[in-house]
């Protein structure tokens, strides 16, 4: 698992539309990288419409705003498609992403122990260093709760 102040592990997956994106693309901005389960749930749908709810809130303080999740990027195509996201996401299907992170845990539902992405969020300042790590995030309110965050850390 991370701590705040380490380096942010580099990124480099598809986005929705199949396009590579590294993290490095976003140098000298704040990024709000949050890790979820799976698309189309139920915690992870009230995430990622509250961060699109916000969207011109936190591109308005130039803030970037990236979801990952295991699933692949045709999966992310019909959940951007059925909530009208408005948020990166990007595919990790391999799992490197989520590991180099740490959100990759053991997780118990209904008596089976199992591992899994466990929600979580980072938020990486303009020098690409972790200025904050949560893992096992609530989703809702989440994403009102990082803007707040950052703009903080910005003035602080």
């Amino acid at each position: 698992m991370l701590n705040a102040g380490e380096q942010a592990p580099a990124i480099e997956l598809p986005d929705t539309d199949m396009k590579p994106r590294s993290l490095s693309e976003f140098a000298g901005r704040y990024v709000v990288l949050y890790f979820y389960p799976k698309d189309d749930t139920p915690g992870c749908t009230i995430q990622a419409s509250e961060f699109t709810d916000l969207i011109d809130e936190f591109e308005g303080a130039d803030i970037q705003i990236v979801g990952i999740s295991t699933d692949d990027c045709f999966s992310h195509q019909a959940f951007r498609e059925k909530y009208g996201l408005r948020v990166l996401l990007l595919a990790d299907v391999e799992q490197e992403v989520c590991n180099r992170y740490g959100v990759i845990q053991e997780k118990e539902k209904q008596g089976i122990r199992k591992l899994g992405v466990v929600r979580s969020s980072f938020v990486i300042d303009p020098a690409g260093k972790l200025a904050y790590v949560e893992y096992g995030v609530t989703p809702r309110d989440h994403a009102r709760k990082m803007l707040e965050f950052v703009k903080e850390h910005r003035h602080g």
